[in-house]
């Protein structure tokens, strides 16, 4: 950004939050109630969570939400340099989730199908915009974007992406001992096949609904907000 802000909304009810209401309020910026503002400010991973996936349009500055936030120490630095324009900024996709062609949730930062009984493995399908389709048994896949690839995705061997690379697609505990992850451009649908089970729906960390075999799940990007960021 080049351009000073004023209107600023801080998402994230902790001590912190209300920390940076302070520094917001000390440096002369205006605290509003709702996103139609310059910038929000979230603080925590729910917070930074809740704001991208809000379809809002708003640029967003994380503070202590892990990968492109700043830290808790420098939030009153941080907002002091955003009420000046002195931040960068990176466009950061969001998920969108469909079942059978229907949309049913948007998210930040990673979409799991998973076993729901511990260790069984189903056989999963990935199938790529490019027209072809790869197969294994596992007890899950997770879809991740970049702010979301230095958590879950990393713990079971995913690559931790940088803006704008693209999303990566990543076995959970696959049933051999050279598995495959990919990164893709703009999304993929999955399944799983061969399997009388159905496996759970996890957004962001959050169970959701059980998906019956057969039935295609598409995770691609659907929207793009700005991040900001404190460099230096």
């Amino acid at each position: 950004m080049d351009e000073s802000v004023s209107r600023i909304v801080v998402l994230g009810d902790d001590d912190r939050g209300a920390d940076v209401r302070n520094a917001v309020r000390s440096a002369g910026g205006r605290l509003l109630g709702s996103a139609a503002a310059d910038a929000i400010v979230t603080v925590g991973e729910e917070a930074v969570r809740n704001a991208l996936v809000a379809d809002h349009g708003t640029p967003v500055l994380p503070v202590g939400a892990g990968r492109f936030s700043v830290p808790r120490s420098s939030a009153s630095t941080a907002v002091e340099r955003l009420l000046a324009g002195d931040v960068e900024s990176v466009t950061h996709p969001v998920l969108g989730v469909a079942i059978d062609g229907d949309p049913v949730h948007r998210a930040a930062f990673d979409v799991t199908l998973i076993a729901n009984q511990p260790s069984q493995i189903s056989e999963y399908a990935v199938a790529f915009d490019a027209g072809h389709e790869e197969t294994f048994r596992a007890d899950g896949i997770v879809v991740s974007t970049p702010f979301g690839s230095g958590e879950y995705a990393a713990t079971v061997g995913g690559p931790i992406l940088d803006p704008g690379s693209g999303l990566s697609i990543v076995p959970v505990a696959p049933f051999t001992t050279q598995a495959d992850t990919w990164v893709v451009s703009r999304g993929v649908t999955l399944s799983v096949e061969r399997d009388v089970n159905p496996v759970r729906l996890v957004v962001d960390g959050s169970p959701r609904e059980l998906v019956p075999p057969k039935l295609p799940v598409r995770v691609e990007t659907v929207d793009r907000v700005e991040i900001l960021s404190v460099s230096g």
